[in-house]
């Protein structure tokens, strides 16, 4: 018999599956299930989006793109970030077009890491970080946000960790799980520690559409001398409902984009042609579509903080994304112990805190990417659980 476990890459047998997915996987076995676990938008990719993926297909156009993605497409998305960011980018050396966000991320670990160099990783945040620096030969440092910081980071905690092998800082603001937010003045304190370090900056802005209140969204390469030092990853998933069309994007110093435009060639060498198309129109015209979505979602985030802190369930307000994160330690219940229970006695399925860092012990992420039916019946069946629980 084959030992496989002996004939396989020992960094990818280390790394644990995904939390994210367990619980979605067991709501899918379920009936009546309200599974607030999984982060995607319940609206469907604008209609004049997909009739421009659709007309590609009519007209014949299923060619490979360049490596670097149509020219037309780059030229609107360095004009997308011109004009909601005020940054400049050269379409033609310093934006890669991606298969998602994800990608983005994995060629910038790739491109930037050798072997033993430092990742600073923020911490509670998306799973993917860890495992990828880590598969790029590098070493993860995690960095643990507080709840009374409003888990935004803070530059003593980042200098806390930095040593003479730290090389690269990941910023992922807004947040995933928390709904954090990193204001102009956070990311000034921020941009001094990483010049002081030489550091660069591996900037996560997925869910730049999606912030909250009056202050928008400020990227981190929009700070004086940080354009230089940051890769700015974003895509079209969360803001446009575009998830299953698997297309991001990767803008940065023109020297590192080449780089990762080598990686992007030889392992997956363009981005899908007809989700290309579909990007051309949203960038172009589907501003609207997002301050609909967006305004569509604060509803949701107040109704869902204002159910949980009514509860008991002490509940941090998001500023940005499309997540709560929750407090259940007042329940005496682990995070995985609580999510279990209850998906098992009240259908609804959510995600434990530790699944995004163990700091996110006695917590739970919850997504409110759902319909305010779904999220009114979910709070109401939590609720019913708590009753059950202190009874």
């Amino acid at each position: 018999m084959i030992e496989y476990s002996q004939m396989m890459n020992p960094a990818v047998l280390e790394i644990p599956p995904s939390g994210i997915r367990r619980f979605f996987d067991i709501a899918n076995e379920m009936e009546d299930v309200i599974s607030l676990s999984i982060g995607e938008p319940d609206f469907v990719t604008p209609w004049h989006v997909r009739q421009e993926g659709i007309r590609s297909l009519e007209d014949g156009k299923t060619w490979y793109s360049p490596n670097r993605g149509f020219s037309e497409l780059r030229v609107e998305i360095s004009k997308c970030l011109q004009r909601h960011c005020s940054l400049t980018y050269d379409p033609d050396q310093q934006v890669l077009v991606t298969v998602g966000g994800s990608e983005a991320i994995d060629l910038c670990f790739r491109t930037l890491l050798a072997p033993g160099d430092e990742v600073l990783v923020p911490q509670p945040s998306f799973v993917c970080y860890v495992p990828l620096t880590r598969m790029a030969g590098g070493v993860p440092v995690v960095i643990e946000t507080k709840a009374e910081n409003k888990f935004r980071l803070t530059p003593e905690e980042i200098e806390e960790k930095i040593t003479p092998r730290t090389k690269l800082l990941v910023l992922p603001f807004p947040n995933n799980p928390t709904g954090a937010v990193m204001r102009r003045e956070d990311l000034e304190a921020v941009a001094k520690v990483v010049k002081k370090h030489n550091l660069l900056v591996l900037s996560d802005e997925i869910y730049s559409a999606l912030t909250y209140g009056d202050q928008l969204h400020v990227s981190f390469a929009s700070i004086e001398d940080m354009a230089e030092r940051t890769i700015v990853v974003n895509g079209f998933s969360k803001a446009f409902a575009m998830t299953g069309w698997r297309l991001g994007y990767a803008v940065g110093p023109k020297e590192i984009i080449a780089q990762m435009t080598k990686l992007h060639q030889y392992g997956i060498m363009s981005a899908p042609t007809t989700a290309q198309y579909a990007a051309i129109e949203a960038m172009r015209n589907g501003d609207s579509d997002i301050q609909y979505m967006r305004s569509q979602y604060d509803m949701r985030r107040r109704l869902i903080v204002d159910g949980f802190n009514k509860m008991g369930l002490t509940c941090f307000e998001p500023e940005g994304a499309f997540y709560v994160f929750p407090c259940i330690r007042s329940t005496g219940l682990s995070s995985e112990d609580f999510c279990e229970q209850l998906i098992y006695n009240e259908h609804v399925a959510v995600v434990p805190g530790p699944a995004f860092g163990a700091c996110g012990e006695g917590f739970v992420r919850v997504s409110y990417s759902y319909s305010i039916r779904h999220i009114t019946e979910a709070l109401h069946r939590i609720e019913h659980f708590l009753e059950e629980l202190r009874a």
